[in-house]
Parts: structure tokens; sequence; C-alpha cells
């Protein structure tokens, strides 16, 4: 099994409206500032109360499960309220999937979001039965932790050398390199180019039309 595994948020989908909008109204609840969105971007792809621990560096426990739990109050009320357009997917996606899927590709998802959270965002879209492995942040070791990918190689028979992570985050490049597969940066998500090529990324598409070339490329060796 060739295996293709990508990110959600900033990759798939472009969620980060929804997730500034949820955090915005996390940190007010609490009696706290509004957060920096250029911050929230940033930590996007982390598991939700890493993100948070990030944005609130020193914060006790109870403190950061709190403002979880706000965020995940707000986040769905987002979604049940906006639907579709909270989390659109982003222009060539479906495109791209299927022309992965025709060169004989596995597709997966290894996502910060909850799993409940991936299923409706996957639901919503038509897209529940075109991955073979959904690996999120609490069902295990979230990114840059290299668990995710090595639970969706057990699922599906995928080796190292016939792997490769897409996502556009540096988390997910740190994930790849720590497993042992092949990265690949996407430019239309939340971090900067320069900074997914520092983090390891062996391509970078900057359309997702790009992608299943590169793909192949990085799973064959190419330089």
């Amino acid at each position: 099994m060739k295996l293709v595994l990508l990110d959600c948020d900033g990759t798939l989908v472009d969620s980060q409206q929804a997730i500034v909008s949820a955090m915005t109204a996390a940190w007010q609840a609490a009696g706290l500032q509004a957060p920096d969105p250029l911050a929230v971007r940033r930590v996007v792809s982390l598991p939700l109360t890493e993100a948070i621990a990030h944005l609130l560096p020193g914060s006790e426990d109870w403190f950061i499960k709190r403002l979880a739990g706000l965020y995940r109050d707000a986040f769905y009320r987002e979604r049940h309220h906006v639907g579709h357009e909270s989390e659109p997917l982003f222009p060539g996606v479906r495109e791209a999937l299927a022309s992965m899927q025709a060169s004989g590709l596995g597709l997966g998802i290894a996502t910060g979001k909850s799993f409940k959270g991936l299923v409706a965002v996957l639901e919503q879209h038509g897209l529940m039965g075109t991955f073979l492995t959904l690996q999120t942040a609490d069902r295990g070791l979230g990114k840059p932790n290299p668990d995710m990918v090595f639970r969706a190689q057990e699922e599906t028979g995928s080796a190292a050398g016939d792997t490769v992570v897409v996502g556009d985050a540096t988390f997910d490049m740190e994930m790849a390199c720590r497993a042992g597969v092949g990265a690949i940066g996407v430019a239309w998500g939340y971090h900067a180019v320069r900074d997914l090529e520092a983090a390891g990324a062996r391509r970078i598409a900057h359309h997702w039309e790009e992608l299943p070339r590169a793909v192949l490329e990085v799973m064959d060796g190419h330089p």
C-alpha cells in the first residue's frame, strides 16, 4: 500500500475563520483579551490543549482544560449555524484526491482535530468514504509526535518508503521526519513556505493540481 497521509485544517479545508472565531469566543467567555489571530493560525494542527498551552504559556492544566471546553462549545455552535461554509474545502481538493486514488494511492488523514470533529467535516463534504485511515489527536499522541503515522501504517500495511505526509504546518513536516517518511508542504495553508522547508518538506505544492505528481516523485525517491 502506498499511503498519502493528509492534514485536514489548512490543507483540505480552510477552517481558520472558524478556529479563530471559536478561540476568541472561548477567551472572552473566560474573561481574557482575545488572542492574536496570527498566533492562533500558527498553532493549528496541534492537539487542542497543546495549542491553548502555546497561546497561554504558564497556564495551569485546569484552566487550559476549561478553555478547551469553551472552545469546543463555540466551535460546534458555529458549525451548526453556518454549516459547510465554516470549513470550506480548498479549490481543487476533490479533483486531486480522485487523481491520487486513480494512481493507486491510498489516502488517509492525520489531524489535530478530534475524531468527532473530523467525521463531522468529512460527512459535511461527502468525503467520509474517501480515506482508508483516520488518525486524530484524541486517539493517541498528537503532532509532531510520529504516533499517528505509525498507527496509519499499521492499519493500511504501508511501509516508510511508501508513505508521504502532506500538510500546511511545520508540525506536519516534523511528524513526517520523525517517522522517517516523505514530507510535502502545501503553500495555501497557515505556515510560511520557508518554515515548511526548514522543518523538512521535500516538496512544496503551490496548487492542489501539483500534489499527485509531487507525491509520486517523493515516493520514487526523486531529489
